[in-house]
């Protein structure tokens, strides 16, 4: 699956912006950490979210698990509120640079990220596609953030996923310090739930097209 809808070639400023982050390291020791069990050291976030179910079997063409990869690819579940913006780097979504626009209490901060891996794959009984993202020097936290669609080839239930492993990054302002230590949290959790939320309704009309039920 390739990209589209990312792109910030309209904005010189975030082109740059996105340009500077091919120099940035990741700033934390991926290879050091589980993303299951990443240690007490970390916060974990584990959520799945129901959504519209297809018949048994492999995803149907524009059903459901589709929509909702694609919803994933493009990154479309993000609530603006939280997210202004999203730009990425290259079409290819391995290794692709990742700016996020975010509005934090009236404050707007552009977090760099980089997309790590992507999944495709079938098994266990499950056709399972999405990606995840990883922090970068300069970002107010440190981690990845895992999103996943998956389909029950037997039962055709279908899941979106959400699993990240985070924790404060080292900033130097004392009144940024200050306000993520009060409000990060509570804004993190805000962003993971409403991207679930945001998922099953973004995906509802195509199963509504379908003649399939959407889940309670």
């Amino acid at each position: 699956m390739s990209v589209t809808g990312l792109r910030c070639d309209d904005d010189p400023h975030l082109s740059r912006e996105l340009e500077r982050l091919r120099t940035l390291p990741v700033n934390f020791d991926v290879h050091a950490v589980d993303p299951e069990q990443p240690g007490p050291k970390w916060k974990v976030d584990d959520f799945r979210q129901p959504l519209p179910g297809e018949p048994p079997g492999p995803p149907l063409s524009g059903g459901p698990w589709e929509r909702a990869c694609a919803l994933a690819r493009d990154y479309k579940f993000a609530d603006p509120t939280v997210v202004r913006r999203a730009c990425r780097s290259s079409d290819d979504l391995v290794g692709s640079e990742l700016l996020l626009e975010t509005d934090f209490h009236g404050l707007v901060f552009m977090l760099p990220c980089r997309v790590g891996s992507v999944t495709d794959t079938t098994r266990d009984g499950e056709r399972v596609w999405g990606w995840n993202y990883r922090t970068l020097r300069g970002h107010l936290e440190q981690g990845q953030m895992d999103f996943l669609v998956r389909k029950d080839l037997v039962s055709g239930d279908v899941e979106f996923r959400v699993h990240a492993f985070s924790r404060a990054a080292s900033i130097p302002n004392p009144v940024v310090r200050l306000g993520f230590a009060l409000f990060g949290r509570s804004t993190q959790l805000r962003f993971i739930r409403s991207a679930c939320r945001r998922m099953a309704e973004l995906t509802e009309p195509v199963a509504r097209r379908g003649g399939r039920t959407p889940p309670p």
